[in-house]
């Protein structure tokens, strides 16, 4: 279980920003909305089973145990149950734990017939390839310092390399999206400070929503993005965030003259026991 104290974060107070856009890359908004949801990754293994840290050839990049994936996968399902608009587009960290969580969401999401005692994705027959698209961010990445990674499990060099082709091939066929320009070209820097990983995530949140202001997100990352984004929108102190919790955030977007005004974010909550636990 991921667990922090903090102090409150400054609620971030801006204009509503005018978004030059197109509204032709999905399907609008039809409430006048824009829905961004930014999950934790399921149960990483060396949590469960510490010894797997002595041999592990990447011990900084933990897989999820099957508990994990379940957790994921149910995660997935009560989404698509649950929330009144459709995801049409999923960005995830390219760590394994939070691809691996990814997978089994979009699974849950995609599947062609919804059965709510199907778990994890290998009870899906079928998947619809065309509901929704996935892209691998790096800017989604943990936070690299040894706060969040031991100094003796790190990287020597401080190089996190991922082969990005292996983590998309864990995706359905069809479903990455190869013509998006990543809003990171490479890894943030090893021991950023905590202030700049805040900074990190909570710029990302503007970003992929000024870019998709038509689109509905679900952003698949890591402990500390989620304590961040909802510590500083809903204003509160965030001291514990569970496996696959969820932050729901929307904004209200309106389409006038080929523009796009966007109001503020605003924590939302109907998703229920969303994992996170704070002091108001």
């Amino acid at each position: 279980m991921y667990s922090i104290t903090s102090n409150v974060l400054s609620k971030v107070t801006t204009p509503p920003p005018t978004i030059r856009a197109s509204m032709d890359s999905a399907e609008s908004n039809s409430d006048g909305y824009q829905n961004i949801l930014m999950m934790r990754h399921g149960d990483r293994i060396d949590t469960i089973e510490p010894l797997w840290l002595r041999t592990a050839a990447r011990p900084w990049d933990p897989p999820l145990v099957h508990d994990g994936m379940v957790r994921a996968f149910q995660t997935g399902q009560r989404i698509r149950s649950q929330i009144q608009f459709p995801i049409h587009r999923v960005f995830v960290s390219p760590f394994i734990r939070c691809i691996q969580t990814a997978s089994q969401v979009v699974a849950a999401l995609s599947a062609v017939d919804f059965d709510p005692n199907a778990t994890p994705s290998k009870d899906i027959i079928s998947i619809d390839k065309s509901k929704l698209k996935i892209c691998i961010e790096f800017c989604l990445s943990e936070m690299l310092n040894t706060i969040a990674i031991k100094p003796e499990i790190a990287p020597k060099d401080g190089k996190f390399d991922f082969m990005i082709s292996d983590l998309e091939a864990m995706f359905p066929q069809g479903m990455v999206d190869h013509n998006v320009d990543p809003v990171y070209k490479e890894m943030p820097q090893w021991e950023e400070t905590v202030e700049g990983c805040t900074d990190r995530f909570l710029n990302l949140v503007k970003t992929f929503a000024d870019k998709y202001p038509s689109e509905n997100l679900l952003l698949v990352t890591h402990g500390e993005g989620v304590r961040t984004t909802f510590a500083t929108f809903k204003d509160v102190d965030v001291y514990d965030v569970e496996y696959c919790a969820c932050a729901e955030l929307r904004r209200q977007v309106v389409s006038k003259d080929g523009s796009i005004k966007a109001g503020d974010f605003e924590v939302i909550t109907s998703l229920g026991q969303c994992g996170i636990k704070y002091h108001s």
